[in-house]
């Protein structure tokens, strides 16, 4: 019986690729550029980059450095309304820099899993309503829910602190209304889908 691999316990422990190892080369050498840190201390991180074997190992190298300035198109505000009969944006999307969500009768689901999204911070404003709003967002992104207000239904926030360099942090702010509001990384069964589709 082959034994299985067991999976990471934590995005910290997940394999850095070759991609992620030179976004971060390339930002420390724009902080380098910028007079942020002198070049002693930059062979020092890049040597470091250059043999990070894991996101946790390319984490510390630039969270002291502010993120890179791009312009990026915002794109159209996206509203959606549950209604009777639910709404979602699930699949391959284009993600705006706001969001509303209303739950109404039928709820709405956002997934954000199978999205390409070059934003630095994405506003998602949820109002549970009758029969909630779930949020679904990558391992390596991070969300902040401080900006959301308790009511009669619950703010479930099952996602982890930790956040890739370069991706987006979802700012959810509004209420949880009666049905609540709850904010997660894929389950069990939504990362078999997703390491299936990337296989292909």
């Amino acid at each position: 019986m082959t034994a299985k691999t067991p999976e990471p316990t934590s995005w910290g422990e997940l394999r850095a690729s070759h991609a992620d190892r030179e976004a971060v080369v390339e930002r420390l050498g724009e902080a380098a550029a910028e007079g942020r840190i002198d070049l002693a201390e930059l062979d020092e991180r890049l040597e470091q980059a250059l043999t990070a074997k894991t996101f946790a190992d390319l984490a510390p190298l630039t969270a002291d450095l502010p993120r890179a300035v791009s312009v990026t198109d915002p794109g159209e505000p996206l509203v959606l309304k549950g209604g009777f009969h639910g709404a979602s944006r699930t699949g391959r999307w284009e993600v705006p820099a706001h969001i509303t969500a209303h739950g109404g009768m039928g709820g709405v689901r956002l997934d954000f899993t199978r999205t390409e999204c070059r934003l630095p911070e994405v506003e998602v404003e949820v109002h549970g309503e009758m029969a909630g709003v779930t949020v679904v967002i990558p391992e390596e992104w991070a969300a902040d829910t401080a900006g959301i207000a308790t009511g009669l239904g619950a703010l479930r926030d099952r996602t982890t602190p930790e956040r890739h360099p370069d991706t987006p942090l979802i700012r959810l702010s509004g209420s949880v209304g009666m049905a609540g509001v709850i904010v997660r990384h894929p389950n069990t069964r939504e990362r078999r889908l997703l390491k299936r589709e990337r296989s292909k």
